[in-house]
């Protein structure tokens, strides 16, 4: 495991996390907070009894440098990052059909929260991000996230590459979601286990891993605009392997 340091700001986010028993070193609320999620805060507060205190809202904003924090910020000792060979091996002997997701250097922190909240509600398996070039799995993208950062394991590697041949090792097929193909996402077999990746917000999927994809798909766009955002154009594709494996 590593382990990183942060905050989470949210009553959504916050909640997942003592849900996903991460260990809190203390939540500040807003004072006379109101409303079902800060009830439902509040008694896990007192139930796991968490270090807790009631506070001006400009403290609030102070610990979350303004961002949207529905009064409440917690500080957690550490996010926990998987270790890869560890994930492959407990996904395989517990999940007939897996299913991976890797983001070849995903920049913003809010695509890739929204994509970490999509892959939680789809079944993905594990999350892997390379260590370099990618947005911080940080206080924005937990909240952006809902608190699904805390459900859906995250592994950090140092290339990509390595991470690809491992999956293709225990015959996970990879699929490379970019308009750099004449394939499309439909057409696609995805009821065999599957690693997807999407590509950066900028350049797409890199050219030395599209090389080595087995597959490679690309979304039907009826309009003007060019391209997707990426966080949508994960949850088209993910939604697709969903619907193939129902």
């Amino acid at each position: 495991m590593e382990n990183t340091s942060t905050k989470v700001f949210g009553l959504r986010a916050i909640i997942e996390a003592i849900n996903a028993s991460q260990e809190i070193e203390k939540i500040y609320l807003q004072k006379e907070i109101k409303g079902v999620l800060a009830l439902e805060l509040n008694a896990l507060i007192k139930e796991n009894k968490i270090s807790s205190s009631y506070v001006p809202i400009e403290k609030l904003n102070n610990l979350s440098k303004n961002k949207n924090h529905q009064g409440a910020v917690a500080k957690i000792s550490s996010i926990s990052f998987t270790n890869l060979e560890e994930l492959i091996e407990k996904v395989l002997d517990n999940n007939k059909t897996p299913l991976f997701l890797l983001l070849d250097q995903i920049s913003d922190v809010r695509n890739l929260g929204a994509i970490i909240r999509t892959a939680e509600c789809t079944g993905v398996n594990g999350i892997i991000i390379p260590t370099h070039g990618s947005a911080p799995v940080n206080s924005e993208s937990i909240k952006t996230s809902a608190g699904a950062a805390f459900k859906v394991p995250i592994c950090k590697v140092n290339h990509l590459l390595d991470a690809i041949y491992q999956l293709k090792a225990v015959e996970i097929q990879i699929v490379g979601i970019t308009e750099k193909t004449n394939t499309s996402l439909y057409g696609i077999d995805f009821k065999k286990p599957t690693a997807l990746v999407m590509g950066s917000e900028h350049k797409g999927i890199s050219s030395s891993v599209l090389k080595i994809a087995d597959a490679k798909g690309k979304l039907p766009l009826l309009g003007e605009i060019e391209s997707l955002n990426v966080s949508v154009a994960c949850g088209v594709a993910l939604y697709e392997i969903v619907r193939q494996r129902r």
